[in-house]
């Protein structure tokens, strides 16, 4: 009885985190739309900041349980390359296309979760997969078509936000095996570090400037870091270590469509009915997949 109570218990503060994790997330485009800077940085400044914050505690961690072993750090620094990528392009999206459209199409990460696990994993997979597969793409395809028809300036955006999501089922992955070897504040933190050493090897490559900007573009940097980077992965992680991916990723589902309802009134955007309505079905498609995924593993 004291052993199903703890394992409950458990389960609880793994939903809970990732509840906040989700609400967290909802903000994180408005942070980068009301940045008068470009996408990448506030990507890194958000790495940055975060990373500086949990340097002492990650340090005090190492000296009493001593250093992670040497090869299971690939987990970690795969984990802040997937991360980099996914954030370099997703911020970049929001630049050229609607907090909705980036958001939505970033969010398609669990149809790549699920398909690799049917490739790699060799899971099998039933009806619904295939339901919730046909589902999503019906749903994507209404909001690229209508982004091309009545919107074409940001279609360049559309598919930044559609290749970060690559990344963003890569994240997922890594963490998921990764979060067996390491506690949540080392991962986190090792993630941390190999992400903004990518972002700013491109920032450096690239010539985007790293100072000089407003000080109401600073805080929202800190904003970001604090409350998108540190809470919400922090979080994620955190639940990633207690709940499998299967589980977690339909639960981020809702993520999007709260962002897209604040996008309305604090970044007066609208929504197209199609947009709307691709949103919508590719949504239920994920969640559909991901019960799919569910079921599966508690066969």
């Amino acid at each position: 009885m004291n052993l199903n109570l703890t394992t409950a218990n458990k389960n609880w503060h793994a939903t809970g985190a990732l509840i906040a994790a989700i609400l967290a997330l909802t903000i994180s485009p408005l942070f980068v739309r009301w940045a008068d800077a470009p996408g990448v940085i506030t990507s890194f400044y958000r790495m940055l900041i975060a990373g500086f914050i949990l340097t002492p505690i990650t340090l005090i961690t190492f000296k009493k349980y001593g250093f992670p072993n040497k090869k299971a750090l690939l987990f970690p620094v795969l984990a802040g390359i997937f991360t980099a990528l996914d954030h370099g392009l997703w911020a970049t999206s929001i630049e050229n296309t609607t907090i909705a459209n980036a958001t939505l199409l970033n969010n398609i990460s669990p149809l790549w979760v699920a398909l690799f696990a049917l490739l790699v994993w060799k899971e099998k997979l039933g009806f619904r997969f295939w339901l919730g597969l046909i589902v999503v793409i019906m749903g994507a395809s209404a909001v690229l078509g209508s982004t091309i028809i009545f919107r074409p300036e940001f279609v360049s955006g559309d598919f930044l936000a559609l290749a970060s999501s690559f990344f963003y089922a890569g994240f997922y992955l890594v963490t998921q095996r990764g979060r067996l070897l390491f506690n949540t504040l080392t991962f986190l933190w090792i993630m941390l570090l190999s992400a903004m050493i990518c972002i700013l090897i491109y920032v450096l490559l690239k010539g985007i400037p790293i100072f000089g900007y407003s000080l109401n573009t600073y805080l929202l940097f800190i904003s970001a870091a604090l409350i998108s980077q540190l809470a919400g992965y922090f979080l994620i992680t955190y639940a990633l270590g207690k709940l499998p991916a299967s589980v977690v990723t339909p639960s981020m589902v809702a993520q999007p469509v709260l962002t897209a309802l604040i996008a309305i009134p604090l970044a007066g955007e609208r929504l197209l009915i199609w947009q709307f309505l691709g949103g919508l079905l590719s949504m239920v498609g994920i969640y559909v997949i991901n019960r799919e995924k569910r079921g599966t593993a508690l066969e």
